[in-house]
């Protein structure tokens, strides 16, 4: 392998070198675990410049994670091969808010990768355990209409092989079995209603994966607050963690974002429609025709992918106390969603 997939790894005049500097400009540098995703490891990096050059003076490294198991489920889904495509391909030209990237490369795995990005700091991650509400809520519903305004019922969704990746025949084949291992796992954590509902997935799951949207676009497929980054003063965001890109219904994508983001299911029911409404006048200031009445009911069907996401997730990556209860946040906000929005039914 010619690159390395750690800060350990890497070199001063290798990592000079991938920022357009000279190699011998950088002193050396710092790493510092950030962030608490647990796909990928991301550090931040402190650059010691040996003297002023037009460069930046820290970075984010993201790399394969540590754990074993979040690497294997990484290369059956090809999650890394999606976020490194995305900034290769998609990203610069996209204007979708999002970090610059400086260097992105994955090896012929599927599973050893590095990619070097602008460092937004003071942008600070989301806390997905406090939530947030529907204010807060609305840059981030503008940023993913301008993802999902990028590729509207295109034809590149059919010619991107990275994108349109089917993952249909192993998520039969382990969402079934994943979803005992969580039920069990969260037995005295969510309420029996709220465990019924992933029974309810299983039995119309062929249902759930086959269906035709409204609208087919780009999505993002894990937009929710730990994956966007806010400057702040709440005014601005960054979209980060790509490894779910996929072709979808954008409404669902949005239906995921407002269901594991507001914690109060009262508050969260008062908001979905206006959500839904500000994401499509948004969509409309962008010259996208929408059939409003297609994507509602899209949306209220999405509403069931935050808990399809959590069970599926927590299952397959490495097991931590922060992550055990994140994702049973992240089944039970969008669990009371789909019950109120009846989003089974429509299966």
């Amino acid at each position: 392998m010619s690159f390395p997939t750690s800060p350990d790894a890497m070199t001063p005049a290798w990592l000079a070198e991938r920022l357009g500097q000279d190699a011998r400009a950088l002193r050396g540098f710092v790493a510092t675990p950030v962030g608490t995703g647990q796909m990928c490891d991301s550090f931040r990096l402190a650059l010691d410049w040996i003297e002023e050059v037009d460069a930046p003076a820290s970075v984010v490294a993201k790399c394969p994670s540590h754990d074993e198991a979040s690497r294997n489920i990484a290369k059956l889904t090809g999650t890394y091969v999606k976020e490194v495509s995305w900034y290769r391909e998609l990203a610069a030209g996209s204007g979708v808010a999002t970090p610059h990237c400086y260097h992105a490369d994955i090896a012929a795995d599927d599973v050893d990768f590095i990619l070097i990005l602008s460092d937004v700091a003071p942008a600070r991650q989301g806390d997905q355990l406090a939530g947030i509400g529907l204010t807060g809520l609305l840059p981030c519903i503008d940023a993913a209409a301008d993802l999902h305004a990028l590729m509207w019922n295109d034809p590149r969704l059919a010619a991107l092989p990275w994108l349109s990746r089917d993952n249909g025949d192993l998520i039969r084949n382990l969402f079934p079995q994943f979803y005992l291992g969580f039920r069990e796992r969260y037995a005295t954590r969510l309420g029996p209603e709220l465990l019924d509902l992933g029974a309810g997935i299983v039995d119309r799951l062929d249902a759930y994966l086959a269906r035709e949207p409204a609208a087919r676009t780009i999505v993002h497929g894990d937009l929710r607050i730990d994956n966007i980054l806010f400057a702040p003063d709440g005014e601005r965001c960054w979209l980060v963690d790509w490894q779910t890109l996929g072709r979808g219904s954008g409404a669902s994508d949005l239906a995921y974002l407002v269901g594991t983001s507001i914690a109060d299911p009262f508050e969260r029911a008062a908001a979905d429609r206006p959500a839904f409404d500000h994401w499509i006048a948004a969509l409309c200031a962008k010259g996208i025709e929408t059939d409003a009445e297609g994507l509602w009911t899209d949306y209220r069907i999405g509403a069931l992918s935050g808990y399809f996401m959590a069970v599926f997730a927590s299952m397959s990556v490495e097991r931590t106390a922060r992550g055990d209860e994140m994702f049973a946040v992240m089944a039970e906000r969008p669990a009371r969603q789909a019950l109120a929005l009846g989003s089974l039914d429509l299966l």
